[in-house]
């Protein structure tokens, strides 16, 4: 398998597979010997080639076009989801959704990155990119959660905040740092995950809390491997490095105590079953909030505060002699 190939190309066999099972399952008398004969054939598939792929292959995956967005999460385990629009100040974002709705018999925030999926949704939603009104947006409803006494989720999946010239008057900076100070005080429990890409300042501005829990082949970073090739090697050609150095994928910053849990995906990733990837962020989501609310206040603020406190590795040299 070549370390050069785009992953839209190595998972030819496992595509081929997921869409002869789409068509089975759309037939009345669905064979489901045969549906699981092509499901043993994906998870074989996708155990020869998963220890080959490099990090800008995972990073493609995260970015798949057709993984699940907040808006199927929303659909698949909210009920009564209500959306709220505006940041009370200059408009709304469609970059990011925020609402309540009933997960599990209480009443919680729900808050995400929505990319869209054809050309004119993706344009409406700018791509996943937020504004500052969509941060503040965020804030407006998790301080409502806070003010009424629910917990707050948010699911993460952006390439990053929107770099405009607008977005930067309106103070970008400004809105994500606030965000940053302001979500880490809320009293109630919050709970992030990362259901794709983790794009630097604009997964930051709705990522802070007590729990982050990244999907398999997700990613979080400062910065995308296009960029930091761009600054770092001033070459295109040096984006396979970048990736391979930002150390962002989900083992790597569980390692360094960034994430707290990795989210199995079904063999091939997220975008391939659908249906078991919303029952594994549905059980490890339930088991993180059930954790988190068993806290005092105090005990929640103040391993909320160790936590980031921790984050960041460092050495020392000895002294002079």
């Amino acid at each position: 398998m070549g370390k050069n190939k785009d992953y839209y190309q190595i998972e030819k066999n496992i595509q081929g597979y997921k869409k002869e099972i789409d068509r089975l399952e759309e037939e009345e008398d669905t064979d489901k010997e045969r549906v699981k004969k092509l499901r043993d054939s994906i998870k074989k598939e996708w155990e020869k080639i998963r220890p080959q792929l490099t990090a800008l292959q995972f990073v493609q995956i995260a970015r798949h076009p057709d993984r699940p967005y907040t808006l199927d999460y929303i659909e698949a385990m909210i009920n009564d989801f209500l959306e709220f629009h505006g940041d009370r100040r200059s408009g709304d974002d469609p970059a990011i959704v925020a609402g309540f709705g009933t997960y599990r018999g209480r009443t919680a925030a729900i808050i995400g990155h929505q990319k869209g999926r054809k050309t004119r949704e993706r344009i409406a939603r700018n791509f996943g990119q937020p504004n500052p009104e969509g941060f503040r947006k965020a804030l407006r409803i998790m301080k409502l959660a806070e003010k009424y006494g629910h917990p707050v989720v948010t699911f993460i999946d952006t390439p990053g905040a929107f770099p405009g010239l607008g977005a930067e008057e309106r103070g970008q900076a400004e809105a994500i740092a606030f965000n940053l100070k302001e979500i880490s005080k809320l009293k109630v429990p919050i709970v992030n995950i990362v259901i794709g890409e983790g794009g630097s300042g604009g997964a930051l501005g709705i990522g802070v809390g007590d729990e982050l829990l990244m999907l398999e082949n997700s990613f979080y970073s400062v910065i995308s491997p296009e960029g930091c090739a761009a600054i770092l090697w001033k070459d295109q050609s040096a984006v396979s490095k970048a990736a391979e150095n930002l150390r962002f994928l989900a083992d790597d910053l569980v390692e360094f105590g960034v994430a707290d849990k990795i989210i199995k995906e079904p063999p091939g990733g997220a975008h391939i079953d659908w249906l078991k990837t919303f029952s594994n962020v549905d059980k490890e989501l339930e088991k993180a909030l059930k954790k988190i609310e068993k806290m005092s206040v105090e005990e929640r603020l103040e391993k909320r505060y160790q936590k980031y406190r921790k984050i960041g590795v460092f050495g020392e040299n000895d002294e002079p002699k």
